[in-house]
């Protein structure tokens, strides 16, 4: 589904749905003024289109001794199916891996990993190492502090 087949009240959907989506199709079906079943079918039609993927608890990882975010540059000569597995199946077997991106430019991945110091972290690492043979460069660097986490998209500001 695309963003131009959503119209105003499925972005006042999405909107209510990313900062609370705990709440009931009674009361997102009243602030954007239908009644329960055109909202309901409404949501159920942007999960089908793959715009709302899940709906998650959204949890601080520092309150579970979880506080430091670590952000991981790859860089690889292996770009073979069989390596691309390998790491495919690193990333998600290791649960302290949260996001892994495929970059343009100089780094060729760029993982996101959240552990409880620095020891938990070097034990991550050495396990990514064990299970993706063939990396070249691995660079850490650590968060001091977090200015900004938000989970919602504004597809309103995606048009210039």
């Amino acid at each position: 589904m695309e963003n131009s087949k959503l119209d105003d009240i499925d972005l006042k959907i999405l909107g209510i749905l990313q900062t609370d989506a705990t709440r009931s199709i009674q009361e997102i079906a009243d602030e954007v003024g239908l009644t329960t079943n055109p909202c309901w079918r409404r949501i159920r039609r942007m999960e089908a289109g793959g715009v709302i993927e899940g709906r998650v608890a959204l949890v601080n990882a520092a309150a579970l001794g979880l506080g430091m975010t670590a952000f991981v540059t790859i860089r690889t000569d292996q770009h073979t199916s069989d390596w691309l597995g390998k790491l495919a199946h690193g990333i998600r077997i290791i649960p302290e891996i949260v996001e892994c991106h495929r970059m343009s430019g100089d780094v060729d991945y760029l993982l996101k990993i959240v552990v409880r110091d620095l020891a938990h972290y070097d034990t991550v690492y050495r396990r990514l190492l064990e299970l993706v043979p063939g990396l070249k460069d691995v660079s850490s660097a650590f968060s001091m502090e977090l200015l900004k986490r938000s989970a919602v998209i504004d597809p309103s500001k995606s048009s210039g």
